[in-house]
């Protein structure tokens, strides 16, 4: 039987950079896929929302340990959790120096505001004033997504293909939700369907892209960075969930909802590990 990893090959072929760039497909068409489920699903409720964030984010939890973490310190590292660690922690610090400089997506789509939040008139001055909240928007779902198409080219250019390729499903299954529950947020907040769905997908590719091939070629032309890089990636994407999305699923009364959610997710993600990898 023709397993998962020889099908990818088989496509991608067995340069890890290509690989990082097909793997950037995948996860950016799964962006999109959830970004255009507003077609056909035009009004799915707040509970509904917040559990399939919640499953994005339990997802994203198990992908950082069992696909980079883990990998990071007991594969590319000999043991010694120090790369690994270190990447982590300069993860964390980059994710959150962006954030002083760009606001909170949630703020941009509903209006709450965080004490700890950058400030939209002042943190990214533009000449035109009505083009503020559409290029804050821009930016802060950029960040968001940038830890993800890194993990993914990361995975690749470590050349453990089949532990890449269950990092790149786990970001692409979280992907789907993650994309309607934005889309949504924008529809409400008054951004055209068909705009934003067009946006979405070019917003997902030019991001996630991109950095999966940086991701794959980085680590494949500098070997000794990989656990820094996947530490890195791993702090960012631990950052990403326990800043902005957990706490998105607990605004509106459904926290029970959203904690089941991120319980399923982590089993989801146990299993792509075990059955894939």
């Amino acid at each position: 039987m023709v397993s998962v990893a020889e099908v990818f090959v088989r496509v991608a072929g067995e340069n890890p950079v290509i690989q990082g760039f097909v793997g950037g497909i995948v996860i950016a068409g799964l962006n999109l896929f959830g970004a255009l489920l507003v077609f056909v699903w035009r009004d799915p409720s707040e509970r509904t929302l917040d559990g399939a964030l919640g499953f994005a984010a339990g997802v994203m939890l198990a992908a950082a340990f069992t696909s980079l973490i883990i990998p990071g310190i007991e594969q590319y590292s000999g043991g010694n959790p120090i790369p690994t660690l270190v990447g982590i922690v300069f993860g964390v610090i980059f994710l959150d120096q962006a954030d002083r400089l760009v606001p909170h997506a949630h703020y941009l789509l509903t209006g709450r505001r965080r004490t700890d939040e950058a400030n939209p008139s002042t943190s990214l001055p533009v000449a035109n004033e009505r083009l503020v909240p559409v290029v804050l928007f821009i930016l802060a779902i950029t960040l968001h997504n940038m830890p993800e198409g890194l993990a993914v080219g990361v995975g690749f250019g470590s050349g453990d293909i089949e532990n890449a390729i269950t990092l790149m499903l786990a970001i692409g299954i979280q992907n789907i939700p993650e994309g309607l529950a934005v889309s949504v947020a924008a529809i409400n907040a008054g951004l055209d369907r068909r705009s934003y769905a067009v946006f979405a997908g070019l917003r997902s590719g030019i991001v996630e892209i991109p950095l999966a091939v940086l991701g794959a070629l980085a680590v494949n032309v500098v070997e000794p960075l990989l656990p820094y890089a996947m530490g890195f990636a791993a702090g960012a994407m631990l950052f990403v969930i326990s800043d902005e999305i957990i706490p998105e699923t607990h605004t509106r009364g459904y926290e029970r909802t959203a904690t089941l959610g991120v319980m399923a997710g982590v089993i989801v993600m146990l299993y792509l590990d075990v059955s894939l990898g």
